[in-house]
């Protein structure tokens, strides 16, 4: 399946969830088969611009909606920036910090294992 049937097809079934409509609801107000709405959220099928612009009638939308890219949730970036982010950079601090004493340790050990001073 190519990027832009996903896209469609990921979107189309999103904006009738969205509304809480049907497949067969759907293609009723569209004048089409519940099967081809069907085919067209798995990305079996692409429509056509005229069926497109059916579509997007139905469920009251742009046709462009049909192809733009979900909004990122700036909120919950947000909170996982500000709670998530400084954990995470204080565990892989200290994780380092642990590696690199051992791997220092380990380099003196094998330095004064073979007599070398």
């Amino acid at each position: 399946m190519t990027n832009l049937k996903k896209v469609l097809a990921v979107n189309l079934r999103k904006k009738r969830s969205v509304l809480g409509i049907t497949q067969a609801r759907l293609a009723e107000k569209a004048n089409v088969s519940t099967q081809y709405i069907a085919m067209i959220e798995i990305g079996r099928k692409f429509p056509s611009l005229e069926m497109m612009e059916r579509l997007a009638t139905a469920l009251e939308i742009d046709i462009l909606d049909f192809f733009s890219p979900p909004p990122l949730p700036a909120e919950g970036l947000l909170e996982l920036q500000n709670t998530f982010f400084p954990d995470l950079e204080k565990s892989i601090s200290k994780s380092v910090g642990k590696a690199v004493k051992k791997a220092i340790s380990a380099v003196v050990a094998s330095y004064t294992m073979t007599g070398k001073k």
